[in-house]
């Protein structure tokens, strides 16, 4: 099980998903945004930082990068894929995942743990979890606020997997970081293979860095890698 960790100029958390996915027990390999073959690659993560320095806005410059479109076909045909931070970004603005992520309600860079609740398990990112699973999991972003038009269709569809919350999952206003829409933390597409998140979950994967609740998530993507037909 090979892990394409895709890279972009301005990726900054690479290794850090590298170590994680090793620590779950897949194998992963960094792709530069030139490639145009992911065909050999068992699943997909598209990791954080500030792609091409977020000009533009947040992913809409390595959206066309060579390697997207790699990307774009093998997760529209199943294969397991998911974005972190500036990573769902890039596939919010690839059309991958509805919706887009915008600047934070208060305009500030937010840099902190915070929890989030688990709300679905139907994913290739939640399926090792349990329904209102509470996660302590840095969040590192800027424009992490979470919009879509079609915002009643997906949490109708079930598509929302994770919502900002207390530590005992409580969902309000004080406890969504960002201005977020009904709070949603990560999300899924309808074929349940695609998925983002704003929190890093590889950077909570071991108890020296204060959580390893995002091992939770990590161990889910890995499982989900040998459940897709060869």
């Amino acid at each position: 099980m090979t892990v394409a960790v895709v890279v972009f100029p301005g990726t900054n958390c690479e290794h850090d998903i590298v170590h994680a996915l090793h620590l779950a027990g897949a194998d992963a390999e960094l792709v530069w945004h030139t490639e145009t073959d992911l065909s050999g690659a068992s699943g997909i993560v598209l990791p954080g930082g500030f792609a091409h320095g977020d000009y533009l806005r947040t992913g809409a410059i390595a959206r066309f990068s060579p390697v997207m479109e790699s990307v774009g076909q093998l997760a529209s045909n199943g294969l397991p894929t998911i974005g972190i931070c500036n990573g769902f970004q890039i596939l919010c603005e690839a059309g991958l995942l509805p919706g887009a992520l915008v600047a934070n309600r208060d305009l500030k860079f937010i840099c902190k743990p915070v929890t989030v609740r688990v709300e679905s398990t139907d994913s290739v990112l939640t399926r090792g979890a349990t329904v209102g699973q509470v996660l302590r999991i840095p969040l590192n972003s800027y424009e992490g606020n979470y919009i879509a038009r079609d915002i009643d269709a997906i949490e109708a569809d079930g598509d929302v997997i994770l919502r900002y919350s207390t530590a005992d999952g409580e969902v309000n206003a004080a406890a969504n970081p960002n201005g977020s829409m009904n709070s949603i933390a990560g999300i899924t597409n309808r074929a349940r293979n695609i998925a983002g998140l704003m929190p890093h979950p590889e950077r909570a994967c071991e108890p020296i860095l204060g959580s390893s609740d995002g091992m939770v998530l990590i161990e889910g993507f890995v499982a989900s890698l040998s459940a897709v037909p060869a």
